[in-house]
């Protein structure tokens, strides 16, 4: 129980400091903060704790690999947000991830 409370506790600090980098001078900044792998250590601990090294090194594969979808998000965004409102440019960038995560998906059950 305590270590799913300090999962969860890194996912809330992680948005805490979105929000308040959101709001600074800086505000630019709040797009790495998702890119520190809060999720992946997470993923990773668990993982490498479970199951053999061997997994470990095919789950962080796989995760290099899913920079793909999570560029395409970003390309997306970038490319909408100048032709959209907000919530339309997110839902469409959303997509564009979702469709490159199911592909990703795809190619990697082959």
């Amino acid at each position: 129980m305590l270590s799913l409370f300090l999962k969860s506790l890194l996912g809330a600090l992680a948005v805490l400091a979105i929000a308040l980098l959101s709001r600074s001078k800086h505000f630019f900044i709040a797009g790495l903060v998702p890119l520190f792998p809060t999720f992946a250590l997470i993923a990773h601990y668990i993982v490498g704790s479970e199951r053999s090294m061997a997994d470990l090194r095919t789950t962080a594969l796989f995760g290099l690999c899913s920079l793909v979808p999570y560029a395409l998000y970003l390309l997306a965004v970038y490319w909408l947000c100048v032709r959209w409102s907000l919530v339309p440019t997110l839902l469409g960038a959303t997509c564009a991830w979702a469709l490159s995560a199911a592909g990703l998906l795809w190619l990697w059950g082959r």
